[in-house]
């Protein structure tokens, strides 16, 4: 599908920045208001956000929220009693069930008026508010307008209609409905759930990282596939630098504990790993020349394989040349890791808890959601 019209973008640098430019979108829409996240908590700023709905749907926008059931597991459905009185729709994306308990909306998306969206890692919760620095977790998104804003409002509309998985033989995990991609004249959006077939996000990414002479990645939680392994591997080994900014501190150990795993095989490539420290890092960015990627995606396998996810595809020499900038501040505030003392420092009850993190994750987790995924076919 492309469109021949253009799209503005806006880095959000600031977690909090980025949160108060979501809540004015809310306030000023007039015909639409979507919103989907995997994490809403119960907290001020969950309020802020839900009243600003409120106040949406009472002045005749039409509010939709889509909420992971398992990201949001804590929050209960009577928090949304004050939107759902005044009109809006809720929907709980894959109401927790043993059978089908690993498929996630992992995706962060807001969209006013089909006009103005929000795209990133960015959940709604008081952890992200701060500047990623001093206080609060350290995450980025984009500001979108023009025809990708309307993309993405067809996307959360297709999730919200498959939310409550009662579609016979899971047929909306076909490929046709899950894993496409969008063009227009700025740059493309991938979206990709779970299923067999191609997916056009890691389609364009390998084809992106075989070809980059510069690679750049900042990702929250890190285990890429074997495939992806090989090909920073590959461009580290042709003398293309490859810089990777991990988490130092992480929300989740066992992703932390799985990524180190594969230290020693890429540092010994010459692929250079840094970590994050000032406080828990959350961001997704790959910088691969000219070529960025934003979106909720991880670089791990969940992101890869399981989870329902988007990133969006810029090929503005402006927008990658800001994307550097946001990478190399981050630089400033991590931790370079080094061959010699990675593996001196480490004790054999380390390297033990490593392999048994990246086994659980890179294989046990996969191989639960394939036998999930055929049962409900």
């Amino acid at each position: 599908m492309s469109n021949n019209a253009s799209s503005d973008f806006r880095w959000l640098r600031i977690s909090e920045d980025a949160l108060a430019s979501m809540l004015a979108a809310i306030e000023s829409a007039e015909e639409s208001v979507r919103l989907e996240m995997y994490i809403y908590t119960a907290s001020p700023v969950g309020e802020q956000f839900r009243d600003a709905l409120v106040r949406a749907q009472q002045r005749g926008v039409r509010v939709r929220l889509l909420i992971d059931a398992l990201g949001s597991m804590e929050l209960r459905a009577s928090f949304w009693e004050p939107l759902i009185a005044a009109g809006g729709e809720c929907g709980w994306f894959n109401p927790l069930h043993l059978k089908r308990l690993l498929y996630r909306d992992h995706r962060k998306i807001l969209v006013c008026d089909d006009r103005l969206a929000f795209v990133g890692g960015y959940n709604i919760a008081p952890e992200y508010q701060g500047d990623g620095v001093a206080k609060g977790w350290r995450d980025l998104g984009l500001e979108v307008s023009g025809p990708l804003a309307q993309h993405l409002a067809a996307s959360f509309d297709a999730q919200f209609a498959r939310a409550d998985f009662q579609h016979r033989r899971f047929s909306y995990l076909r490929k046709s409905a899950l894993r496409v991609g969008f063009t227009t004249p700025d740059g493309e959006l991938f979206l990709s759930g779970p299923g067999r077939g191609v997916n056009p996000m890691h389609r364009a990414l390998l084809s992106d990282l075989a070809q980059a002479k510069d690679i750049r990645i900042i990702s929250a939680y890190f285990l890429p596939t074997w495939r992806f392994r090989r090909a920073l591997v590959r461009r580290a080994c042709q003398g293309a630098p490859v810089q990777l900014i991990l988490a130092g501190r992480s929300d989740v150990p066992l992703s932390k504990l799985a990524g180190q795993h594969l230290y020693r095989g890429l540092l010994r490539s010459g692929i250079e790993i840094y970590e994050y420290q000032p406080q828990i890092l959350h961001s997704k960015l790959f910088i691969l020349d000219d070529i960025v990627y934003v979106g909720s995606a991880n670089f791990d396998t969940r992101s890869l394989h399981i989870n329902y996810e988007l990133l969006i595809r810029l090929t503005k020499t402006q927008l990658a040349d800001e994307a550097r900038a946001i990478f190399a501040e981050d630089l400033k505030h991590s931790r370079r890791i080094h061959l010699a003392t990675w593996q001196a420092s480490r004790t054999l009850w380390r390297k033990l808890k490593e392999r048994w993190a990246y086994f659980i994750l890179a294989r046990v987790d996969p191989y639960l959601a394939r036998r999930q995924w055929r049962a409900l076919r």
